[in-house]
Order: C-alpha cells, then sequence, then structure tokens
C-alpha cells in the first residue's frame, strides 16, 4: 500500500480569527485530524479548519464561478456558518480564480449562499441575510446568578449579554463555559457575546467560541448578533462598527427591514 499523498495547507486570517483551508481535498479531514492540526502549541493551530470547493458550470449550483465551503470548528465539529472563516474562504477563491472576473464571488455554505466581493482597498466583504424571526429575550442561570441576555440564530446559536462594566474586565474565560453550556440555551449551546454599547455607531465584543471552547479574538457571527441586537433595542444604527478583541473593527452595513 502506498503512502497517502501530502495535503497542502493554506493559513489564513480574518479580523483576528484565523483558519487552515484545503482545496479540493480528496477526503475530507476527520474529526481526529481537524483537533489535531487545529491544536495550539503542538500543531499548526487554528480557531477552525475548512475545505473549499470550485463550483464550475454544470455543477447545478448556479454556476461558472464561486466555491463550496465545509467548515469545522477546532474540536472537530461542523458548524453551519463562520463569516470571518466565509470571508477567508472568498479570499482565496479570488486567489484561485473562483470569481466572476469582476470582484464577485459566492460561497456555499451550511446557512446558504454567501455572496462576497473585493474592496478597493483589498477587504473582503460579505452579504447575509438578516436573521428571520425576532430576537429572544431569556434568563440563564450560571456561576450561581441568573444573566439576562438576548438569544438569536446567525447561522449558528448566539446568546448576546450586554455588559456594563469595562468589557476589558469582563470574566469572559471564567463565565463563558457556564453560559455556553447552559440548558436555557439548548442541548447544542451557543456562542456566548459580551456586548457593550458605548456609542450608536460602536460596538465592543468579546465572543467565548462554542467549539473552539475558548475565546477568540473576533467572531464574525457574533458581530452581526451583537448588531442584531442593539438595532432591536434602538441602541445601535446603521451603519456601525464592532470592535473585537483582537483590535480589529469590523463594519456592519444595511438597510433595517420593518418587522
Amino acid at each position: 500500500m502506498s503512502p497517502a499523498a501530502p495535503r497542502t495547507y493554506y493559513r489564513l486570517s480574518g479580523g483576528g480569527n484565523d483558519f487552515l483551508a484545503l482545496v479540493e481535498p480528496e477526503e475530507p479531514p476527520g474529526p481526529d485530524e481537524i483537533r489535531a492540526l487545529c491544536r495550539r502549541g503542538l500543531s499548526l493551530g487554528a480557531d477552525g479548519l475548512f475545505t473549499l470547493r470550485g463550483i464550475r458550470d454544470g455543477d447545478g449550483d448556479g454556476g461558472g464561478g464561486g466555491a463550496r465551503m465545509d467548515y469545522f470548528n477546532a474540536n472537530g465539529e461542523g458548524a453551519a456558518l463562520c463569516l470571518n472563516g466565509t470571508r477567508c474562504a472568498a479570499r482565496l477563491a479570488f486567489e484561485l480564480g473562483w470569481d466572476d472576473g469582476e470582484g464577485k464571488t459566492e460561497i456555499l455554505t451550511g446557512a446558504g449562499a454567501v455572496g462576497a466581493r473585493a474592496t478597493a482597498d483589498g477587504a473582503i466583504e460579505v452579504e447575509v441575510e438578516p436573521p428571520s424571526g425576532v430576537p429572544a429575550l431569556i434568563e440563564v442561570v450560571a456561576d450561581r446568578r441568573t444573566w439576562s441576555g438576548w438569544q438569536i440564530l446567525i447561522g449558528v446559536p448566539h446568546f448576546v449579554l450586554p455588559w456594563f462594566g469595562t468589557l476589558a474586565q469582563a470574566p469572559v474565560e471564567e463565565l463563558g463555559p457556564a453560559l455556553r453550556h447552559a440548558p436555557e440555551l439548548g442541548p447544542d449551546g451557543a456562542n456566548v457575546d459580551f456586548v457593550r454599547f458605548p456609542r450608536r455607531d460602536l460596538i465592543e465584543l468579546r465572543t467565548y467560541e462554542r467549539g473552539v471552547e475558548a475565546e477568540t479574538l473576533a467572531c464574525g457571527t457574533g458581530a452581526l448578533a451583537a448588531a442584531a441586537i442593539g438595532l432591536a433595542t434602538g441602541e445601535s444604527e446603521l451603519p456601525l462598527e464592532v470592535l473585537t478583541r483582537g483590535g480589529y473593527r469590523l463594519r456592519v452595513a444595511g438597510e433595517v427591514e420593518d418587522r
């Protein structure tokens, strides 16, 4: 039996999240391989891993450009959506020529198609549908206290917790795991977003990510979740920026629909 062909990995970073990517692998990576590769200090290390396959004419997915993305968290489990990962996938798709030739591409994710374009300054913008339904204000018991926050689905579940103190001092690593696994959030739990609304055009965000099981330097779906709650409560207006733990600012723009 001949040894398996070595894999070629791409390493990408978007807004503070880092990822590994496999382009059109003969076989998808298994959970053990993903966990081993994403383990920091002993391997390449990353918040997650995705595979990317080009879409060509005749594939039945709308055509002559774009790519299909399958995303996996660092713990080896699949996730329907990771927006910073999708932005990185779009960047890689552009580099591989999987676009429409005019600076646009489409990434098919587990949560549906995400349009992407390259801006004049080299950034990647993605266009996603607004969350369906009304965010639910719920109470979650964790660390012997009751916490009021908002439950919302942005491709993946989020629990948005308004934080009224200094966000730098929020106990994300201590409180995040208890909230993430709280029974009130369902059997799969949720990402936990600690947020402040210092201005109507600015949100501060720290996220304890499900599947990474740690705080990350950014979270794209968390940024949209925080923006959705800010808009729903009147704390925010579009366009706005979301300041992440890594110091990056993610811009959120669009139109607010009456519901």
